[in-house]
């Protein structure tokens, strides 16, 4: 099986579908992939983006990242995959395996991938072999909102969730009284 097909669609607020179909080596990495995504969807490319192996329900399973971010950590388990390394033959479960890509993570563009198909062609490069929909421009999609986690103003009785520390119907006065030593 030297030659994958992959369907890459967006994921995308828009009524229509937006995907790309490319076929790659089986020998190939992730990072071509990537790269051939980007390219196809004419994204820069100058963002962090994470490729996560998926199943039928398109949940995310083993990270593989653009850049190598364990940080010498001992207490992983399993080594963490890099995109330059990772070799994509070596994460097909599945005949029609399903990977996710999410790319920057501020303004979470995120491609479902799907094994289509095999070619008896190896691709030298990976090839775009069909072109669906028109790619929205990279930056409009708005960034998250940081503020909708944080908050603007924070009451200093809220802790960061909004809940009231001290509103327990309980008074300073209630506990003049009272002596931890005492007990």
């Amino acid at each position: 099986m030297p030659g994958l097909k992959f369907r890459v669609l967006l994921d995308s607020d828009k009524n229509e579908e937006i995907f790309r179909d490319i076929l790659i080596a089986d020998s190939d990495n992730f990072e071509s992939l990537y790269q051939a995504i980007i390219k196809a969807f004419k994204f820069k490319g100058d963002q962090m983006a994470s490729f996560y192996v998926s199943n039928d329900h398109w949940d995310k399973g083993h990270e593989i990242s653009l850049m190598d971010m364990s940080y010498d950590d001992d207490s992983i388990d399993s080594p963490a995959a890099v995109m330059k390394s990772a070799i994509i033959k070596d994460f097909l479960e599945e005949p029609d395996q399903k990977f996710i890509l999410v790319y920057d993570f501020m303004r979470m563009w995120i491609f479902l991938i799907e094994l289509i198909g095999f070619d008896r062609n190896d691709p030298i490069t990976p090839e775009l072999l069909l072109s669906v929909g028109n790619p929205p421009i990279e930056e409009s999609r708005e960034e998250i909102d940081e503020d909708l986690f944080h908050g603007d103003e924070v009451d200093a009785d809220e802790d960061e969730l909004g809940f009231d520390d001290f509103d327990d119907d309980y008074s300073d006065d209630d506990l003049n009284d009272y002596n931890e030593y005492d007990y």
